[in-house]
């Protein structure tokens, strides 16, 4: 079956997008009514360039009847918040499950795996927003737009809470609830940037609401959401699952790079959450994903699943193939492994 694009209706238009967020991977099509402000890939009317900086979507979509379509699992880059109208929808985030009802909010930090939909979106009308706040790894400082303006007491309490709180579904007063409908109506009813001004104070009277729900709320609050370790984590998640970043040319260094640390602290962490170093850890990943590409599409060759995977060789591949499997990856081909009790190859 081919993968298509949820159909959007926008200001009595019907058409078909190629969507990266909200809706990232869609596994047939269903007809919804969506209104947004965006940018990037995004779906939506363009936001001006310097309009509501760090706004990467606002809106959102109203879905009257079952859809045939989910979010693949993704990270924005940036601070996600969602709230549940009317209906009800299932949400993942990490290895929790949520059953999203009428009423519901949720917070996702930066960069924190989450899916919308189990198995597919149901009828429910969702409200969004998704900001920039500059962080591409957990241990960064957030930068807050220059049109956000709460003080900088309240806006450093802010963050500290949104970057170290797991709780994801929380239940908003009626005033919150209230602003959501409002930031919605705004984005509905704007025209070529008419209701930017509104948006923004809309959207700072969010925050505001936001902390003050903080603020009368017992909050848990982890510290080590934010730091190194936690961005070691994602970092080595991202090459358990993404065949692309496999492919990369990783060295040690470009590693701790990409994880804004010394080889030296990013090893240490490495060897704390799997006891290999981080080149140990990606030579695993790679030979585990050749071993599923090798069963999976049985007519490319070899060599072309050691490069998909990363190896930049077809004799390295087979080294470390073998001392990983205990055979060939010609042999393992021919005659798999049976599956475990209970799976299914």
């Amino acid at each position: 079956m081919a993968k298509l694009s949820p159909i959007f209706k926008e200001h009595g238009k019907t058409y078909q997008v190629d969507t990266c967020g909200p809706v990232s991977r869609a596994v047939g099509a269903g007809e919804i009514h969506l209104e947004a402000l965006s940018r990037h890939r995004y779906p939506g009317r363009r936001l001006a360039r310097h309009a509501l900086r760090g706004v990467s979507t606002v809106g959102f979509f109203d879905a009257d009847h079952d859809q045939t379509w989910a979010t693949d699992w993704h990270r924005n880059e940036g601070l996600e918040l969602t709230f549940t109208e009317t209906g009800s929808v299932a949400l993942l985030v990490d290895h929790d499950r949520y059953c999203l009802h009428a009423n519901d909010l949720t917070l996702t930090r930066p960069w924190q795996p989450h899916r919308l939909g189990d198995p597919h979106v149901t009828a429910v009308r969702m409200h969004y927003l998704v900001l920039d706040v500059g962080v591409r790894r957990p241990n960064q400082a957030w930068r807050w737009p220059p049109w956000l303006v709460l003080t900088k007491p309240d806006r450093d309490e802010l963050t500290n809470v949104l970057r170290h709180n797991e709780q994801v579904v929380w239940h908003p007063d009626e005033e919150l609830r209230r602003c959501f409908r409002r930031i919605g109506h705004a984005v509905e009813t704007d025209a070529s940037g008419s209701n930017i001004s509104r948006l923004a104070i809309y959207l700072n009277e969010l925050f505001m609401l936001v902390l003050e729900m903080f603020r009368h709320r017992r909050v848990l609050l982890d510290e080590s959401l934010s730091g190194s370790r936690r961005t070691v984590e994602l970092f080595l998640a991202d090459l358990a699952g993404n065949l692309d970043h496999l492919a990369l040319p990783w060295t040690i260094r470009s590693m701790a790079r990409q994880c804004g640390l010394g080889t030296t602290h990013l090893t240490h962490h490495s060897k704390q959450l799997t006891n290999m170093t981080p080149v140990q850890y990606l030579n695993r990943c790679r030979v585990e994903a050749a071993a599923k590409l090798l069963l999976e599409q049985p007519r490319i060759s070899i060599t072309e699943v050691a490069m998909a995977c990363g190896f930049s060789s077809g004799q390295y591949f087979a080294t470390v193939f073998r001392r990983h499997f205990g055979r060939s990856p010609v042999t393992y081909r021919a005659n798999p492994p049976a599956p475990a009790e209970g799976e299914i190859l």
